[in-house]
Order: C-alpha cells, then sequence, then structure tokens
C-alpha cells in the first residue's frame, strides 16, 4: 500500500485503498490476504476490545511477519478503515425499503445498533477520525440515501440526516456499553443515586427536581433507544 498524500487516514490515498488489487505483490501468492488480515484484526477488537488490535498481535493472528502487514495496511488508522468496512458488509442485504421514510430511517438505526452490540468497539473507532468510505459502506450509504428519497431534503441535507443517525446510534450504544458494564458495580450505582437524590433535595437546582421526580419510563436498552430513536427521527424536518 503507498502513502498518498494525506487525503485519507493515516496519509493512505482512498483510491489506492479501496481501488487497488488487494495482493500487493507478484509472484508466489502470499500465505494471507488483505481480507484475511482485516477478519483478524476483528476478531481481535471484537473478544478484547480495540486497544488489543496492533500490528504486531494481527500479524501473530494470521503467522505473518509484521513487517509484511505494512504492504496492506501502512498503519493502524488504515486498519480501523478496513475494519469499519468489513463489518459493515453485515448489513447487505439490507430489509426491503417500504417507501415510508421514517420508518425505514428508524429501521436503519436498529440495523446499525445491532451491528454495533456485535462489534462493540465500532462506536469508539467511528469517533475522532476522517473517514474514507470503503464499498460496503458506501452501498449501505446509498440505501440509506434511497430511504430518504420520498423527502424533499436536498443530497446534502440526506448525507447530513445519515451521519446524524449514525452518531446518535453509536452514542446511545456506547453509552449502553459502559451501562452494561457498570451493572456489575451495584455499590457505584447506589451511591450515583443518593448523590442525585442529595442534589435534587438542596434547592438549588429546581429543575432538575422536578424531572427527577417524574414517573419512571422502561429503562431496557431496547425500551430506552425505541424511545429516543423515535423522538428524534418523528422531530426531523423534511422539507428542508
Amino acid at each position: 500500500m503507498v502513502r498518498g498524500d494525506g487525503s485519507g487516514a493515516g496519509g493512505v490515498d482512498p483510491q489506492q485503498l479501496w481501488q487497488s488489487p488487494q495482493q500487493p505483490r507478484k509472484g508466489r501468492k502470499p500465505a494471507f490476504s488483505r481480507e484475511a488480515i482485516t477478519a483478524a484484526a476483528v476478531a481481535l477488537a471484537d473478544a478484547e476490545g480495540i486497544e488489543a488490535v496492533t500490528m504486531r498481535r494481527v500479524a501473530s493472528q494470521v503467522g505473518a511477519g509484521v513487517m509484511s502487514l505494512y504492504s496492506y495496511a501502512p498503519d493502524k488508522e488504515t486498519l480501523l478503515l478496513l475494519m469499519v468496512d468489513h463489518v459493515n458488509g453485515e448489513l447487505s442485504p439490507p430489509a426491503p425499503l417500504t417507501g415510508h421514510w421514517r420508518a425505514d430511517l428508524k429501521a436503519i438505526a436498529h440495523a446499525q445498533r445491532a451491528l454495533m452490540l456485535r462489534h462493540p468497539w465500532l462506536p469508539a473507532a467511528l469517533f475522532n477520525r476522517r473517514w474514507s468510505f470503503g464499498p460496503h459502506t458506501l452501498d449501505f450509504v446509498e440505501y440509506a440515501l434511497a430511504a430518504l428519497r420520498p423527502t424533499a431534503l436536498d443530497g446534502g441535507a440526506k448525507l447530513e440526516v445519515f451521519s446524524l443517525i449514525t452518531g446518535f446510534v453509536a452514542g446511545l450504544v456506547a453509552d449502553e456499553i459502559a451501562q452494561a458494564a457498570l451493572a456489575d458495580s451495584p455499590d457505584r450505582a447506589a451511591a450515583d443515586a443518593r448523590y442525585l437524590a442529595a442534589v435534587a433535595a438542596d434547592g438549588h437546582h429546581p429543575e432538575l427536581a422536578e424531572a427527577l421526580s417524574a414517573p419512571a419510563r422502561p429503562l431496557s436498552p431496547d425500551a430506552t433507544f425505541t424511545r429516543l430513536l423515535d423522538r428524534m427521527v418523528d422531530g426531523l424536518d423534511a422539507g428542508s
């Protein structure tokens, strides 16, 4: 893989990353491929988290020398691009569109949530990076834009809506994963509840006190996600 002029993550030219042949050398067929390297990195991230994914660990997973991996992915940022596009392949083929854009947009969000829960490292991988969309990702973006065709939104606004939905899902799933990790710490949860009760009773935060006194809503992750998704999508203005 040849480095470019900084137009992609890690300085990799996106055309070279996504459209060049996957075999970087001529001659004898190598014992591994870019697909195998990417799949090994995904499996490692699924099992141990994104921090465990290093070029050395991935090389050991596929039985390759670490230096040979740089022919396929010159740095970890590029490897993350490959990993994200690899798992986005699980979103295909998507369900047929209904023509009701709000329902279709909600179905897209639910599919993204399921994907991120299968790959808990994915929300973190999506943040704070400039992304170069691979073929699987582009296919799903195309599907999302088609879902928004019945609206009066222009192309740029449709892309913004898709980005909004993706960011919304990633943020909620990241919080869901974090809350699940804290489920084994009931003492911490109880301490947080006592603190909020004390703050609500101090008289300095009347709005918060009123909010905390409201009837409890279903708190299961599924119910919370669906409720917040409905609130956001149903409130979108599709006229501009």
